[in-house]
């Protein structure tokens, strides 16, 4: 069997499609997308009257003019992986002065994109042949399941042992061990073991089965980032570098021998690693830029084929 698999979409619109679309562009017979599918933040488009509207996005300040100007901003910002929101001073302000309430509009934003990506997905996988399966990651909110469940062709594979063919399992999480800014599913590496371990239970035959789990193993290559002050900023502007991964996925990795270990997380750790008959990957993300990183592996019975990063 053929896969394709990207990861650390983050909310952008065109890497959702570009996903999508990957299916019959690389001729594969699976999909998978691993975590962290939704962006980061809301970006208000402020009406100002005369129909003029301003907006601010990444640091940059526009004044648009016109309904068409508005729509094709708001397609910018969607690809960039961040979500538009057409408002006025007055929402702003109450928006402001309410703790929860950005809250409450950042999750429907969320749950709104995520609806109009599953439809997509089910209108462009629809007669094809071609599964499709993603699993949440740490940044994502518990909300998603529900949507990803309620499509017709995408299956969510958090947490479950999934087969893609008569030769290999697949085992999902997208959770990781802790992180600095405290996200949904993350958790000491003790007990992410243990999640892991539950998981990988329940398939047949680990040595040929793909772990798709979304930190990278510690120590890899895959899992440098630059190391943060305490404001989280980068260090001497991100040139300095520590492995962040999870020694629980090292522990799996390097117990069960699986044939494949397919990771994101670390959007700078793109690259691969062999553990003895292991090939772990990380493809890496440039979602901001509208660009979907991924991987093509061809999985033979009991080994590896050819396999291509990709970038486009």
């Amino acid at each position: 069997m053929k896969l394709f698999y990207a990861t650390d979409v983050h909310g952008s619109e065109i890497c959702w499609k570009k996903f999508i679309s990957g299916g019959k562009f690389y001729e594969v017979d699976t999909l998978i997308l691993g975590g962290d599918m939704t962006g980061k933040a809301i970006v208000p488009i402020i009406a100002q009257g005369n129909d003029k509207y301003k907006v601010t996005l990444l640091e940059q300040e526009t004044i648009l003019e016109g309904q068409s100007a508005v729509d094709e901003m708001a397609k910018t910002i969607q690809d960039r992986g961040y979500y538009p929101y057409v408002t006025d001073p007055d929402e702003v302000a109450e928006i402001s002065n309410n703790p929860g309430r950005s809250d409450e509009l950042f999750l429907v934003q969320v749950t709104k994109t995520l609806e109009r990506w599953m439809e997509y997905a089910d209108e462009k996988l629809a007669g094809t042949g071609i599964s499709c399966y993603v699993c949440p990651g740490n940044d994502d909110v518990f909300e998603v399941d529900e949507v990803i469940a309620q499509s017709k062709i995408v299956q969510h594979a958090e947490g479950k042992v999934v087969e893609l063919s008569e030769h290999h399992e697949m085992v999902s999480s997208g959770w990781s061990n802790p992180t600095p800014w405290d996200t949904h599913r993350e958790e000491p590496d003790e007990d992410l073991e243990v999640r892991i371990e539950a998981i990988i239970a329940q398939a047949k035959n680990p040595s040929t089965a793909v772990f798709n789990l979304h930190p990278p193993p510690y120590g890899s290559g895959l899992d440098e980032a630059p190391e943060l002050t305490d404001d989280l900023r980068p260090t001497y502007a991100g040139r300095v570098l520590k492995p962040v991964g999870s020694h629980a996925v090292l522990h799996v990795i390097e117990k069960y021998h699986p044939l494949l270990g397919l990771h994101g997380h670390i959007h700078e750790g793109k690259g691969t690693k062999k553990y003895k008959p292991t090939l772990c990957i990380n493809p890496g993300s440039m979602y901001e830029q509208g660009i979907l990183h991924g991987a093509v592996v061809d999985l033979k019975p009991k080994k590896i084929g050819t396999y291509i990063l990709t970038t486009g």
